[in-house]
C-alpha cells in the first residue's frame, strides 16, 4: 500500500487503486502483443519437461512457482497486500528476518482470504483469449506463436497486478468499518451480504472508474503518436481492444473485489467477545 500517515485512509487507498489501473492496463497491452498460446495453460502442454519431482502443473503454474519461491525467500508474501498464486505450504520460509508490519487488517479475518484461484480462472479462460485475438487472428488457424517465455512473463505481471487490486478490497472494508462500525455490525451478525455490499458500493464511483479506464486504455493502447499525425485514435490500430479492458474490470475485477470486501466484513467480528460486539453496535462507537 502507498506510504503515508494512515494507510487505511480511503484517499490513500484510492490513490493506490488508481495507480494499479495503469499497471493493469499496461500489462494487458504487453500480453496482447503475443498469441493466445493455450499450450501454456494446459497441465499436459509441457509435461515432457516439467512433470518431474511431483510437479504436475502447467507452464504458467511452473513459472509462478519458480518466481514466487524466490520472492517468498525475500519475504514478499509477509506483506499484508501480497498474495501468492502458489499455495503457501509449497513456498519456502523467508531467509530475511521478519518486518514489523503495523496491524492494518483484523487478524482472524485477513489470513484466509485469497481469491487467486478465481483470478487465475477468469484470466486464463476469459481475459487471455480476448485480448490476444488480434494477434491470433493474424496467425490464421494458428493460435500459438511459440513465445512461451515472453507471454508467460507478461501473464505473471497481469496476474500479480490484478491480484493486488482485488485484495485491496480488504483494506477498503476495514477502512469503512472503522469509520462507522455500528452500520455494519447488525448485517454481519445476520449474515446479510446484500446489505453489506450496499454499504461498500458507490455506483457513481464505479461509473466514473469505467469511464476513466476507457480513456486510459484508449490513450495507452494507441501509444505515443507524433503530434503532427492527422489521424484520430479511432483510425489507428490499437494495441489492445479498449472494450475488453473495460469488460475485464466491469465483469471480473469489480465483482470479485466486492466478494473479497464482503467476505472480509463477514469475518470482521470473529474472535470478539459478545460485550465488544454489542459496544460496536451502538451508534457513534469506535474500534
Amino acid at each position: 500500500m502507498e506510504g503515508g500517515t494512515n494507510p487505511l485512509d480511503l484517499d490513500n487507498i484510492r490513490r493506490t487503486l488508481v495507480r494499479l489501473e495503469d499497471t493493469i492496463i499496461f500489462s494487458l497491452i504487453e500480453r496482447a502483443q503475443f498469441a493466445y498460446n493455450p499450450r501454456m495453460y494446459s497441465k499436459e502442454g509441457f509435461a515432457d519437461v516439467l512433470h518431474t519431482n511431483d510437479f504436475k502443473g502447467s507452464w504458467l503454474d511452473w513459472l509462478l512457482k519458480e518466481l514466487e519461491t524466490s520472492h517468498a525467500k525475500i519475504r514478499r508474501y509477509d506483506s499484508p497486500d501480497e498474495h501468492p498464486f502458489t499455495p503457501h505450504n509449497q513456498l519456502p520460509a523467508p531467509i530475511l528476518p521478519p518486518l514489523n508490519y503495523p496491524p492494518l487488517l483484523y487478524g482472524p479475518s485477513a489470513d484466509p482470504i485469497n481469491v487467486n484461484p478465481q483470478i487465475m480462472d477468469f484470466y486464463i479462460n476469459l481475459v487471455v483469449p480476448t485480448i490476444t485475438k488480434t494477434v491470433t487472428d493474424k496467425l490464421g488457424k494458428e493460435n500459438d506463436d511459440g513465445n512461451y517465455g515472453s507471454a508467460g512473463t507478461r501473464d505473471i505481471e497481469c496476474l500479480q497486478a490484478i491480484s493486488r487490486r482485488i485484495h485491496c478490497g480488504m483494506f477498503v472494508s476495514e477502512s469503512k468499518f472503522l469509520s462507522a462500525p455500528s452500520d455494519f455490525v447488525p448485517h454481519i451478525l445476520s449474515r446479510n451480504t446484500e446489505a453489506l455490499e450496499g454499504l461498500i458500493t458507490k455506483p457513481a464511483v464505479e461509473a466514473a472508474l469505467l469511464v476513466r479506464l476507457e480513456k486510459k486504455a484508449r490513450w495507452y493502447g494507441y501509444g505515443a503518436r507524433d503530434e503532427s499525425d492527422a489521424k484520430e485514435p479511432s483510425e489507428v490500430e490499437s494495441k489492445v481492444r479498449v472494450e475488453e479492458v473495460v469488460r475485464v474490470y466491469r465483469e471480473n475485477i469489480i465483482p470479485l473485489t466486492k466478494d473479497v470486501e464482503v467476505d472480509y466484513l463477514l469475518r470482521r467480528l470473529d474472535g470478539m467477545s459478545e460485550a465488544e460486539v454489542q459496544r460496536l453496535a451502538k451508534p457513534g462507537s469506535k474500534v
